[in-house]
């Protein structure tokens, strides 16, 4: 039983590494952060296709909880999000996203973005339908350039 696990870890790790290849570039300054997707990634409102994305919190400092993603030059915004603050008990000096992997054809989910070694990040906001689909649905953390991918409670989802 307990080979069975590992295979499956293995299995997992392996899977959701040629699906999701994180390259991080992180500023500083305004967070911004580069993300690049292997493949189609939905967000709050549509699917965005495989490639590299900046991710940044909006500069209007009056409204922390807005990400807006952009191409990876900055030249085309591609959504402006309402996010949740959200924290993580252990932190990282990559950036970690978590996603949601509903299966049947439908591509993952975006649930969570946190820039390195920040405790507080940014949980993206689904209409609640969506909600409710993508917290029964199968929850994966990856952290970039790091090796660790582990399964998230479903059940801790919403913190």
């Amino acid at each position: 039983m307990k080979i069975n696990k590992i295979y499956i870890v293995i299995g997992l790790v392996i899977a959701l590494s040629l699906f999701l290849e994180l390259f991080a570039h992180a500023d500083e300054f305004d967070q911004s952060t580069t993300i690049t997707f292997s493949q189609t990634i939905q967000i709050p409102g549509q699917v965005l296709p495989a490639g590299t994305y900046l991710f940044k919190p909006a500069d209007d400092l009056s409204n922390e909880n807005v990400v807006q993603i952009f191409s990876a030059d900055s030249t085309v915004l591609y959504a402006t999000l309402r996010t949740i603050p959200t924290t993580r008990q252990k932190l990282t000096g990559g950036t970690v996203v978590s996603v949601a992997e509903p299966g049947t054809g439908q591509p993952d989910a975006l649930l969570k973005w946190f820039y390195p070694g920040r405790e507080v990040g940014f949980e993206f906001v689904y209409p609640k339908q969506k909600e409710k689909e993508l917290a029964q649905d199968r929850q994966q953390t990856v952290v970039a350039d790091q090796s660790t991918v582990s399964n998230s409670d479903a059940a801790g989802a919403g913190n």
